[in-house]
């Protein structure tokens, strides 16, 4: 994984939190720990936009669009 270097600026309370957990050694450097927070966050956001997505869906037609060409296929399951 290639990185690249930025420069930010944090609240002090944020960065003493931070320093905090380094210096419990949670984390082993500033960096490590704002890496894992924006790579959190950057889930966090596409989980919601995916839910968000999936509210749009017409249920019926998503089901319908499912069971499309199942019956022939349905009758092959071995019965429980």
């Amino acid at each position: 994984m290639s990185v690249a270097k930025v420069a930010i600026s944090l609240d002090e309370t944020v960065l003493h939190r931070v320093d905090r957990l380094v210096s419990k050694h949670v984390y082993p450097s500033r960096s490590r720990v704002i890496q894992d927070a924006v790579q959190e966050k950057l889930e966090r956001l596409d989980r919601s936009r995916l839910a968000r997505e999936c509210t749009r869906l017409d249920r019926k037609e998503e089901q319908g669009l499912a069971e499309e060409g199942m019956t022939e296929e349905i009758k092959k399951w071995p019965e429980y």
